[in-house]
């Protein structure tokens, strides 16, 4: 299950940017693109962050992954098409094998949200003067 290692390298990425931030007290999400070709399955990958998570500043923070549609275009026609899955990696259009693909293969975060321990005072009152 490879969606453990994913996670706990998501983990170590938050854990250096709050770091950097400094001052955090608590991550409460992190959103993830993931490619449909990248050979992840969100749902594995969520319950693994969910484990790997117990612990550490990201403890309880929920995972949200935005799954991104493999496309791929073909070089000698340049058609465009969404590759499926399985996917299909000849041009529908010309039947054409040299192909680029464009997009399903991401596996990148894209926020973090967390807290920080910095207090904002609510705005007070003047004192009046005495006379």
């Amino acid at each position: 299950m490879h969606e453990m290692s994913i996670a706990l390298a998501v983990i170590g990425q938050v854990e250096e940017a709050a770091q950097r931030a400094g001052d955090v007290t608590a991550v409460r999400s992190v959103r993830l693109h993931v490619g449909e070709l990248a050979g992840v399955v969100p749902d594995s990958l969520t319950f693994c962050f969910e484990l790997a998570c117990a612990g550490t500043l990201l403890e309880g923070a929920g995972l949200v992954t935005e799954t991104v549609p493999g496309r791929a275009r073909c070089a000698p026609c340049a058609f465009e098409w969404a590759v499926g899955m399985p996917p299909r990696l000849s041009c529908p259009e010309c039947g054409g094998a040299t192909t680029d693909l464009l997009s399903g293969r991401e596996l990148q975060i894209l926020s973090v949200h967390w807290e920080d321990g910095r207090t904002h005072a609510p705005a007070r009152e003047p004192i009046s003067e005495e006379r």
